[in-house]
């Protein structure tokens, strides 16, 4: 009897922006390790930015000096262009493809629902990496935010939302996160769709996601799950502009080497940054009927 054909992991690394190129660029590194080091077929897509030329440059710059030897760009001028048999050929032979940063709304408006796009989503179900910075992070969602208001208070049509890549479903991606001051317009989404878990990402931090679900934390900031599916808000009667009512969210900040089970929105492992807090922990033995005293902070 044959065996059955095993189903390819899929893998996203979705990149908060601003991510380090000249140091130990640790996620663009990681990235380029999925893609298959220096067996790696990576395609740029530069569509979001408005000087492509130049961020191409620099990318092909770094996964060079990674180790990446094969980089192709794939970058139409217009919808239309999308549907270039040269370009969808170049995503049909990817291990890796890498979107840019800057305006999601014209990369939606050119690659999402076209031939191109549809290359994209079979290179992610056969196991290519999908990578994406701040404009390329936000495209992975099924609704993804193209505008909307900065600050700490959530309120009401402070956001708008466009169809996105779907690559992420369920999930509604931020960027620039902490940098830009971005909580209130995740949470006004989430407020209003309680569906969708909110994720916002920090500068030079990504969410590298396995098999749509399991989450691990790459990168010197954080990645903020909010998850308002029990919440209570006044979103569907706010006036416009008004802060939103929003109890009984639950926000999870997930630093670095945090891993995370988005199907079940729980925490599923942390790196242990203070192992001798650990140690003097261990070594407060209570007596019997005394509870443990908690660990000094310096």
């Amino acid at each position: 009897m044959p065996r059955p054909t095993p189903v390819p992991k899929t893998s996203l690394l979705i990149i908060g922006g601003a991510e380090d190129k000249v140091g130990k660029a640790t996620i663009l590194r990681r990235f380029v390790r999925l893609a298959g080091g220096r067996a790696a077929k990576i395609v740029v897509i530069p569509t979001a930015s408005s000087i492509p030329d130049e961020v191409v440059g620099a990318y092909s710059e770094v996964f060079t000096r990674l180790g990446a030897r094969d980089i192709a760009t794939v970058d139409p001028a217009n919808r239309l262009a999308s549907g270039d048999p040269a370009l969808i050929a170049e995503l049909d032979r990817a291990t890796g493809v890498f979107l840019t940063g800057g305006n999601q709304l014209k990369l939606s408006q050119i690659v999402v629902g076209t031939p191109l796009g549809d290359a994209i989503e079979r290179a992610h179900a056969r196991g290519a990496v999908i990578a994406g910075t701040s404009a390329g992070a936000s495209i992975m969602s099924q609704f993804m935010i193209s505008l909307g208001d900065e600050g700490v208070t959530p309120r009401q049509r402070s956001s708008q939302l466009t169809a996105g890549l779907a690559l992420l479903p369920g999930v509604i991606v931020d960027q620039h996160f902490d940098q830009r001051s971005r909580y209130g317009r995740l949470m006004s989404l989430v407020a209003g769709s309680p569906s969708l878990l909110g994720m916002g990402i920090d500068e030079d931090t990504a969410a590298e996601i396995t098999d749509g679900t399991q989450l691990t934390v790459v990168g010197s900031g954080a990645v903020f799950v909010m998850d308002a599916r029990q919440a209570i808000t006044d979103a569907h009667e706010a006036r416009r502009d008004a802060p939103l009512l929003v109890t009984g969210a639950v926000v999870h900040s997930l630093p670095s080497g945090a891993t995370f089970d988005l199907h079940t929105a729980s925490l599923t492992g942390f790196v242990e940054k203070h192992p001798d807090r650990v140690v003097r922990r261990a070594q407060q033995k209570p007596q019997d009927g005394a509870s443990t005293p908690a660990a000094s902070h310096p």
